[in-house]
């Protein structure tokens, strides 16, 4: 009887512990946190190049900003021949369905090297995508598009390194005098590795200073001036006529009558 009841206690604690196991391994996966996206190719059409060639190789880093200022690497993926990438994040930079960080996906080349972002920095910001059954799922605002040139992968730069060096063709030229050296090989250098893009927060808009408007200003009213008072003048009286005698009438001066002298007689 004890033995029976010792073994039916035994298979209660293993059952228990299978249930407590299997409800936080559920719990877990609610909490299951993933950064989904797909890169894409901005010239591969123009060069006739397949994208999954392009894609070969190619990486992705989410790399976040700490409160500190520093950037932190918290999650990598490979993008696959269709340019889709997963990535796991860590379930401590997530509180309330949000990023505690300002994130970023940075894609790397076939060489580790991080590529120039082709559009604008806003493009590549983590941000929240869709929850379904606790499951959080972030990505990119949108797709992260690159040049084949300034992002090389792993077929273009196996093709770079095997290609073989073109000398000059010869020229058969008869010389006079000591016979010409043969032209040097050319030494191709591999190119240096693209800048890595440095990522500024932009500042703040500047808060609005609303100032408080002055009061109108109180009209002044002045007592108009009286009416000047009309000043009368006394109308001067007329003039006295003036009469003047009359001059008398003109005589009329006698016309002369000239006689003739009477002739004298000589003796």
């Amino acid at each position: 009887m004890g033995t029976h009841s010792l073994s039916r206690r035994a298979l209660l604690g293993f059952w228990l512990l299978f249930l407590i196991f299997a409800v936080s391994f559920c719990y877990g996966d609610d909490k299951t946190v993933e950064v989904v996206g797909i890169g894409e190719c901005a010239d591969c059409a123009e060069s006739n190049v397949k994208a999954s060639e392009a894609f070969s190789g190619l990486s992705v880093n989410i790399d976040c900003k700490l409160a500190n200022g520093e950037v932190k690497t918290r999650g990598v993926g490979k993008l696959d021949e269709e340019g889709k990438f997963k990535i796991s994040l860590p379930q401590a930079i997530v509180k309330d369905g949000k990023l505690k960080e300002e994130c970023f996906a940075q894609l790397h080349s076939a060489s580790a090297v991080p590529c120039p972002v082709h559009n604008g920095i806003e493009d590549s910001k983590i941000v929240f995508k869709s929850k379904i059954d606790g499951k959080q799922t972030f990505g990119p605002a949108e797709k992260l598009k690159f040049s084949r040139v300034t992002c090389t992968s792993d077929f273009t730069f196996d093709r770079l390194k095997l290609r073989p060096p073109k000398f000059p063709p010869s020229l058969r030229i008869t010389y006079l005098g000591k016979k010409p050296l043969f032209p040097s090989v050319p030494i191709y250098k591999k190119p240096f590795p693209p800048s890595v893009p440095i990522y500024k927060k932009p500042f703040p808009p500047s808060v609005p200073i609303y100032k408080k408007p002055f009061p109108p200003s109180v009209p002044i009213y002045k007592k108009p001036f009286p009416p000047p008072v009309p000043i009368y003048k006394k109308p001067l009286p007329p003039l006295v006529p003036m009469y003047k005698k009359p001059l008398p009438p003109l005589v009329p001066t006698p016309i002369p009558i000239y006689k003739p002298k009477p002739p004298i007689s000589k003796p």
